[in-house]
């Protein structure tokens, strides 16, 4: 069984000179094909002893052409191990940095410690744990993967070299040692991992660190569906496999419509007794998906970062800048009745208006970070159709957002787990979102802040609950919203606005020191309008700006009628 330790004494380079006296041996070998062709029975010779020659030569030539075959696996396989050992030695390397810039230290049986935890004030004692906790984590599962593909690299080789020592790598009927020698190298080939079952985002990292530079180039090109959601990888590597799978998930979708369009034309009650109308309409929405998809790309200097219709609804997430490398990232959820093929263009168009209002805060007071920020429609939130009627998917209901708080934790944790050096990450929730925002900070994400807008509730009643360092949570409420105001009624917990903890921010009209005059955010859905309060409130917070922010408690009518009536909140 491959250990830690085996993989730290391995030496890629010995591999490469075994694979250049391979080549050695080979290229004498297949040189000998037009000579041992030429030793055929000469012309004229006949009679049994030229018979007997004959079978001699030809069972030579057999015995030299399976030779070549098993040298030119062996070849081969030589070669994919040594580059995929090098791609595993440099994971390792990159797990151990991570270890040790943190005061953790992986030890030969692989297990991490922590050999130099910080002194941190007593306040900061909780944040720090889980901080540390994250990343002594995220270590353990690089190493896991670091040995899982260790060992498949090891029973790759191995199986090459059984099948060419038991002279079991097939020549393919080869005319030549030419011939048989790619037919053996055709045999040789090592496979490659596929990405760990789990789906943890570090996990994730981990396999994909793992993977030489031409194992990644043949997922990208072969399997893209495979990788393009993995949270955990890169952005380019996810925005890439996602574009991928455009054209064909396209011509899927219309070619099922088609179908689908076809045998309800020929029935003569149409879609009456089948479900042919419903899937119909499901197909129609998704391919719609799809084009909100590929015009919010068109615009340019964006990043598919999740691509999925596999679900009832289709799910997406898109960035405006570069994930991989902005020094601050937000990501956006919005709620009730958001869809992909109905709201993603127009959360793309906020986002890329809150990206250009927080790189100018960060260029004008802050440190001159970049920044991206991302609109993430990825779980199924609820509608205002039948679904109202379920229990499991109602906007009343805390069901869709708890599941969706699942897959938008991980979606953060991948944002950390994809890069070497972690971004100040700022978690936006609209509405509904806000809800599922708030659960999915109940678990430990990497979010540094997080501001609630619009919002019925976090799924909590004490802001302790939320797993972000302390004083990192703000509520917007403005003037006239609904569902921010009477925040309580629902069962997700008290109004963010009356927690303690929670910092208020304004959406009222407001004037800068610098005599910048901001507009009022009225309603529930102009948070992020440009040029307003609001939007400008949350620009400075992303950009890390904290200092510069206009506050204000946005209490209104729901907020008094909850002193005077406090058990509907409770």
């Amino acid at each position: 069984m491959v250990g830690l330790a085996d993989v730290r004494g391995w030496r890629p380079s010995d591999l490469e000179s075994v694979f250049d006296r391979l080549g050695t041996h080979r290229d004498a070998l297949v040189g000998l094909d037009d000579e041992l062709s030429d030793t055929r029975s000469p012309d004229g010779w006949s009679g049994d002893a030229a018979e007997a020659a004959s079978l001699r030569h030809d069972e030579l030539s057999e015995e030299m052409r399976r030779l070549v075959a098993g040298l030119a696996a062996v070849r081969r396989g030589t070669a994919e191990a040594a580059d995929a050992l090098v791609a595993v030695r440099t994971a390792l390397a990159e797990a151990e940095e991570l270890a040790r810039s943190h005061g953790f230290q992986v030890q030969e049986n692989g297990i991490v410690v922590d050999v130099a935890p910080p002194q941190v004030a007593p306040s900061q004692v909780d944040t720090v744990r889980r901080e540390r906790e994250l990343i002594r984590a995220e270590v353990i599962e690089r190493v896991n993967q670091v040995v899982r593909r260790a060992a498949d690299i090891d029973a790759d080789l191995a199986a090459v070299l059984r099948a060419a020592a038991n002279d079991a790598v097939d020549d393919g009927e080869s005319a030549s040692l030419v011939d048989a020698d790619a037919a053996g190298a055709g045999q040789g080939g090592l496979s490659t991992l596929g990405p760990p079952t789990d789906a943890d985002p570090s996990a994730n990292a981990g396999w994909w660190d793992s993977l030489s530079e031409a194992e990644r180039a043949r997922l990208l090109t072969d399997s893209p569906e495979l990788i393009g959601n993995l949270d955990g990888l890169p952005a380019a590597v996810r925005d890439e496999a996602n574009r991928a799978r455009l054209d064909g998930e396209r011509d899927r979708l219309e070619a099922e419509i088609a179908d689908l369009q076809r045998r309800l034309d020929d029935r003569l009650l149409g879609g009456w007794f089948t479900d042919l109308d419903d899937r119909l309409d499901e197909a129609r929405e998704k391919l719609a998906a799809v084009d909100a998809v590929e015009n919010t790309l068109d615009r340019g200097d964006r990043q598919l970062l999740l691509f999925d219709l596999s679900h009832d609804q289709a799910r997406a997430a898109v960035a405006v800048g570069d994930v991989d490398t902005a020094d601050h990232v937000a990501v956006l959820t919005p709620g009730f009745t958001t869809t992909v093929q109905g709201s993603l263009e127009g959360y793309d168009h906020q986002m890329r208006e809150l990206r250009r209002q927080a790189e100018d805060e960060s260029l004008r007071y802050g440190d001159g970070g970049s920044v991206a920020t991302v609109a993430w429609l990825g779980y199924d939130a609820p509608q205002a159709d039948w679904g109202l009627l379920s229990p499991a998917d109602a906007v009343w209901s805390r069901e869709p957002a708890q599941r969706g708080a699942e897959e938008l934790a991980d979606f953060y944790r991948g944002i950390d787990a994809s890069r070497a050096e972690d971004p100040h990450l700022t978690a936006l929730g609209h509405s509904y979102g806000s809800t599922t925002t708030g659960y999915a900070l109940q678990q430990d994400t990497g979010v540094d802040d997080a501001i609630f807008f619009g919002s019925p509730g976090l799924g909590t009643s004490d802001v302790a609950d939320l797993r972000i360092p302390p004083g990192g949570a703000y509520v917007i409420e403005a003037r006239n919203d609904a569902v921010a105001d009477f925040g309580g009624l629902a069962p997700f917990g008290s109004d963010p606005n009356q927690l303690d903890g929670v910092t208020g921010l304004s959406a009222r009209e407001e004037r800068l020191p610098d005599g910048r005059r901001l507009s009022e955010s009225v309603g529930h859905s102009a948070y992020l309008a440009p040029d307003s309060t609001s939007q400008y409130n949350i620009s400075v917070i992303v950009s890390g700006n904290e200092d510069r922010a206009v506050h204000d408690d946005g209490r209104g009518f729901g907020d008094r009628l909850s002193g005077l009536v406090p058990d509907l909140y409770r």
